[in-house]
């Protein structure tokens, strides 16, 4: 069954969805919303709680049009492909930083060095935030995610991010900023007057968590899958060229995300002949459907020529991931420029003894590389 009924930890009965086409409709339905106040009240209640707790306030993830709509306007044009495109110098040039700087080891944690402080990096000088806080940002993302594994943590790393963006807020006077200079996201927002205070820092504390999160665990799993498949691996270093293509299919074969923020059934529906009653929570998940074999050939192989790769790794419809193309063009530098550097790079340790954080994305603890062969 690609539709099935599950008991959902803090949530109860939920609906599953694990076939590729009805995740695609699933992410296009309008009767399965994200914005709490469609839920029945004892959901409602419940979801309210946990958006509460989580420290998020209003945003865009947790938002149906009209609401969605004009908070993903105010942001969107950071994120075109040509404001993207314009960014290329520096990823470039962050890149070939952290690789100048790995060039004197043997031996290294790939997370650390690399996977890690190019994303962050990135997404601080979007927001004007300060490199030296990249560290705090990332034990604060990690706890944050790790969800009901340990609520507590997660829910006290989330008010940390969440006041540390309050007073970085707070610090910022716009007219100190010249008339004829580009600014950063958070002068450019706070500018433009178009969010309230708690739109603008959930909207940061947003930006911030996804903007930096996905990318380093495409990075860390993408490498992982090339070292676990060989010929794979070889055949990418023989033709970097298909570096494009090739996060695509990394995207796909085992991508960052493990399931789609949950939807709340407005209306009874059916959905992959399953019926719905309104008020169900419908989970997507997202591994699953990317490897369908009704749409998918050989979906367990990763085939870095792969054509027609319609994943859904970003999502789908009115929520794919804003910052997609960002994401894409951060990975094909970073797999160009690191298998480029050190072609006879590999794992220093065995791949079944890596470990993974668990929650909500697919993460590593650590990916322990030689950058030589051995």
């Amino acid at each position: 069954m690609t539709v099935q009924r599950i008991d959902m930890p803090n949530m109860g009965i939920a609906y599953l969805v694990t076939g590729y086409e009805e995740a695609r409709a699933a992410f296009t339905d309008p009767r399965l919303c994200r914005d709490a106040r469609n839920a029945p009240d004892w959901l409602r209640d419940r979801v309210v709680q946990n958006q509460r707790e989580s420290g998020l306030g209003r945003n865009m993830l947790d938002s149906d049009p009209p609401d969605h709509t004009r908070l993903r306007q105010a942001v969107k044009r950071a994120f075109t492909p040509r404001r993207v495109e314009s960014l290329r110098p520096r990823v470039g040039e962050i890149t070939s930083g952290l690789l100048d700087r790995m060039a004197g080891q043997d031996e290294l944690d790939l997370m650390d060095e690399f996977a890690f402080p190019l994303p962050v990096t990135v997404i601080c000088d979007l927001l004007g935030l300060p490199y030296a806080d990249q560290d705090q940002f990332r034990g604060w993302t990690a706890r944050l995610l790790m969800g009901g594994e340990d609520r507590e943590a997660s829910r006290a790393a989330s008010h940390a991010i969440r006041g540390y963006l309050e007073d970085f807020v707070a610090g910022i006077t716009v007219e100190d900023l010249p008339e004829d200079a580009q600014p950063d996201l958070t002068h450019a927002l706070i500018r433009a007057g178009q969010l309230d205070h708690d739109e603008l820092v959930s909207m940061l504390m947003l930006l911030l968590i996804a903007g930096h999160e996905t990318t380093v665990n495409l990075i860390g799993t993408g490498m992982v899958s090339l070292f676990t498949n060989p010929a794979q691996l070889e055949l990418l270093l023989a033709d970097l060229s298909l570096v494009p293509q090739a996060v695509e299919e990394m995207l796909r074969f085992d991508g960052p995300i493990v399931s789609a923020p949950p939807r709340i059934a407005a209306q009874d529906l059916t959905l992959g002949g399953t019926d719905i009653p309104a008020g169900s929570v419908v989970a997507i998940a997202l591994p699953a459907a990317n490897r369908d074999p009704a749409r998918f050939d050989d979906p367990d192989f990763l085939d870095l020529t792969r054509t027609n790769n319609a994943h859904l790794a970003f999502g789908h419809g009115t929520h794919f991931c804003l910052g997609a193309a960002l994401a894409r063009m951060e990975a094909e530098i970073a797999f160009t420029a690191l298998l480029t550097r050190f072609p006879g790079i590999g794992l220093a340790v065995p791949w079944q003894d890596l470990t993974w954080r668990s929650g909500m994305v697919r993460a590593l603890n650590a990916l322990p590389v030689r950058l030589k062969a051995a």
